[in-house]
């Protein structure tokens, strides 16, 4: 199992926003191509204005045939176009755990 780490910095004032165009728009159409996140966090310390979401896939290929499912639902463009305007920044990391603690 592989974990999606995404963080997006928010514009400033635009969190709750953001919060409510991705609640109504947004997750329910990358929930169904995706599954249920792994974790979805507002960073309260640190890098403010910040989301944190995490996606478990079994693999780079299962993750790579699911987004690509999700990018090509016209639902998603939509919120898309919607959504971009509020991002100062992305970064993605993918996750592996340690031998010695597995995810489940």
């Amino acid at each position: 199992m592989i974990i999606d780490e995404r963080t997006y910095q928010v514009a400033p004032g635009k969190m709750a926003e953001i919060l409510e165009l991705y609640e109504k728009e947004g997750l329910a159409t990358q929930s169904k191509h995706l599954g249920k996140p792994f974790g979805y966090f507002i960073v309260e310390v640190g890098d403010f204005n910040s989301i944190v979401h995490m996606w478990a896939y079994d693999s780079m290929a299962d993750r790579e045939q699911k987004r690509a499912k999700m990018q090509a639902d016209p639902a998603w463009q939509a919120y898309l176009k919607k959504a971009g305007g509020y991002f100062v920044k992305q970064q993605t990391r993918i996750l592996k755990s340690a031998p010695f603690w597995p995810v489940k």
